[in-house]
């Protein structure tokens, strides 16, 4: 699967530790920064991704920030884009499966390492209950 994945300083261990992860099970993950600690715009990294994944250049995104909260928000100004702030597997699953959310966003400071994986695997493996027509037309009324 094609990733694009950023964060901005609050999030960039997580981050670096998650595209890790998605590389290593064969994920083709674009990182688009920051590659360091130093204090970022959150909303610059959450633009780039969301762009990505509206444009369909890649597949899904994945945001880290404190919180995930203002990568989320920023995310979802853009048409296409059903960005999802988790910090449980079962949000996760369900994001994907009646929402088809296809950005994921995390907070490095609300969530460890280790659920962060399972989140974000969880996430990724998920489908989408595209034949169920009622998750359909919800999603669909998401667009205005």
């Amino acid at each position: 699967m094609k990733i694009i994945a950023a964060a901005d300083h609050g999030g960039y261990n997580l981050k670096n530790v998650l595209v890790e992860r998605l590389r290593k099970a064969g994920h083709e993950v674009t990182d688009i920064g920051t590659q360091s600690g130093d204090s970022t715009d959150y909303p610059d990294y959450a633009h780039k991704v969301a762009t990505a994944v509206a444009a369909g250049t890649a597949e899904r995104g994945l945001l880290v920030c404190g919180t995930g909260v203002g990568m989320a928000i920023a995310a979802n100004r853009h048409k296409g884009v059903r960005a999802v702030n988790c910090s449980d597997t079962f949000t996760a699953r369900y994001s994907r499966m009646h929402n088809d959310a296809n950005v994921l966003t995390l907070g490095e400071r609300v969530v460890g390492s280790g659920l962060a994986a399972d989140i974000v695997d969880w996430w990724i493996a998920t489908p989408y209950s595209k034949d169920e027509s009622r998750h359909a037309t919800r999603v669909a009324k998401i667009e205005l």
